[in-house]
């Protein structure tokens, strides 16, 4: 057997000899893409307080790996498509371990979010090559088991995330936590070239670059647009961005509709399965990244736990997202994919509505039926829908159906991050001012009001100052918790209520399960095949 993987997916007469351990190279790029968000929620005190970061530094030190990631999906899944899958994987990698080296180096603000930014574009190269590998590689009977495994470690990377930074955190510096992507990015580019073989499409045609462009522009437009206006006001540059979204999506959908090979043929939309799926991803992230977010808050800021202790307590989740993915690689060939992304869906908005019953005298048993119900719902109902998603595209476009499956996946979890943080930071500032608004000072006030971490601050420094002490340092502090216990509790009620919405749309728009046809997951590969068999007589 060769030391590399040199024979392409496409000149093999069988199925890949080696291809479940080139599936663990490709979750081992999965896991610390996914990671790099997670842990960073985990690494955020130590990082505000080493580089005096403002709420809107925070934000953007986070969400400066979310514009490029999500922007950039779908036109450089083409290129993999076009080129070369694997070497669009082995890229990415190197790209994303540049990105970590440099945010382990610096020491300013701007050089950290230009480093995330680095990283969210490493990101955004291996994200969809993961998947279209992934179903390059499968026969079409082991695809749906491959996806799972897939799915699995999107939902173990999630608790793996925070117990691995929480653990370097106690030793050492928050820049350890992206040096730890170095080596394991080392590891899965050596795993790539000698246990994934090469892939690409064949008679793929010019790649549309201009429908590749407005994708660009319009969802890089929207995602910094959601992310800018709920959290720090809709001033020129967020309104200016919706409005570029505004008139961007609807040119790019024109253009694709005229273009002979759409970069993404929109048309797919007009299939309840494809759009009915694309919805589930969208609306579970929404509501699942959303509620991770602030959980992990309340575990840190209110009850106490250091970025280690926060992470072991995630790990429940974890467990869970395997259980699910063991129930729905069983269920749903028996029950299809409605019964199972609907119910998934349904879990989900449970564990959202259930911190609604979060409370000043909440402890970490609280937290934990959500987390445990949203974990397994990621496993039950995220695989089918991406299986689904995968299904729809032709063999010359699976770098394409990665970037779309992931985009909506990006989306819905910035969406959630955005919308919810703002419902959150609005309920704790308001919250707040009734119970203390005539007792500060304004500085201190607007310093407290700001986050809970700035609450927690002033409450420190009101035990250090001979005007305050430490009975008006611990009055602030029960305030500080009962306003963001009030906001956790609101916040659960406005993100179930969507994520509940979401459900019901998601009902309606997957057809049943006769519709689930296999044929309509070939329709176009057999089109496709028959059109490149033309050509080449």
């Amino acid at each position: 057997m060769p030391l590399l993987a040199n024979t392409p997916v496409e000149k093999m007469t069988g199925p890949y000899a080696r291809r479940w351990w080139a599936l663990l190279v490709l979750c081992l790029s999965l896991l610390i893409v996914v990671m790099a968000n997670t842990s960073l929620i985990v690494a955020a005190p130590d990082m505000t307080k080493d580089l005096d970061l403002s709420s809107s530094d925070l934000q953007w030190v986070i969400d400066g790996y979310t514009v490029p990631y999500a922007a950039l999906m779908l036109v450089l899944g083409s290129i993999g498509d076009k080129y070369s899958r694997r070497g669009a994987l082995i890229l990415g990698l190197l790209i994303f371990a540049g990105g970590s080296v440099m945010g382990s180096l610096v020491d300013r603000t701007a050089l950290v979010v230009a480093a995330r930014a680095i990283m969210g574009v490493g990101a955004a190269v291996v994200m969809p090559a993961t998947l279209s590998l992934l179903v390059a590689m499968f026969p079409k009977g082991e695809r749906a088991r491959a996806v799972t495994a897939w799915t699995a470690t999107s939902g173990l990377a999630i608790a793996v995330g925070p117990l691995v930074a929480g653990r370097l955190l106690r030793d050492h510096a928050w820049g350890s936590t992206f040096l730890i992507n170095v080596p394991v990015a080392v590891v899965a580019v050596v795993g790539a070239l000698t246990l994934v073989p090469p892939s690409r499409a064949a008679g793929m045609g010019r790649i549309d670059y201009v429908g590749g462009l407005l994708s660009i522009v319009s969802v890089g437009s929207l995602v910094y647009a959601t992310i800018e206006g709920p959290h720090f006001g809709w001033d020129a540059g967020p309104v200016a961005a919706a409005l570029v979204a505004g008139v961007g999506l609807p040119a790019f959908v024109a253009w694709e509709l005229r273009h002979p090979r759409p970069m993404l043929d929109v048309r797919r939309f007009a299939g309840r399965a494809f759009s009915g799926s694309m919805l589930a991803v969208l609306f579970f992230f929404f509501g699942t990244f959303g509620s991770i977010y602030y959980s992990t808050q309340f575990l840190q800021f209110v009850l106490g736990y250091d970025a280690l202790e926060t992470g072991v307590r995630l790990l429940p989740l974890a467990g869970a997202v395997f259980a699910g993915a063991a129930v729905t690689g069983w269920l749903t060939p028996r029950l299809g994919v409605k019964a199972m992304v609907v119910a998934g869906m349904t879990l989900g908005s449970a564990g959202v509505f259930l911190l609604t019953r979060i409370g000043t005298g909440s402890g970490y048993t609280d937290f934990l039926p959500s987390l445990l119900l949203l974990g397994f719902a990621i496993g039950l109902s995220v695989s089918p829908a991406t299986d689904t998603i995968m299904g729809s595209f032709p063999e010359s476009e699976l770098g394409v159906g990665g970037g779309a499956n992931d985009t909506a996946l990006e989306l819905g979890g910035s969406l959630g991050i955005a919308v919810l943080g703002s419902v959150l930071g609005t309920a704790y500032r308001d919250k707040l001012t009734d119970l203390v608004g005539g007792h500060l000072p304004g500085a201190a006030l607007d310093a407290a009001k700001d986050s809970v971490g700035g609450g927690i601050a002033v409450a420190e420094q009101i035990a250090k100052s001979p005007a305050g002490g430490p009975q008006q340092a611990q009055a602030l502090l029960d305030a500080v918790h009962e306003a963001f216990a009030h906001s956790v509790a609101l916040t659960s009620l406005v993100g179930g209520v969507i994520m509940a919405a979401g459900t019901m749309i998601v009902l309606a728009f997957l057809p049943g399960r006769g519709s689930f046809d296999d044929g309509h997951t070939e329709e176009p590969a057999r089109a496709e095949r028959a059109e490149d068999l033309a050509n080449a007589r």
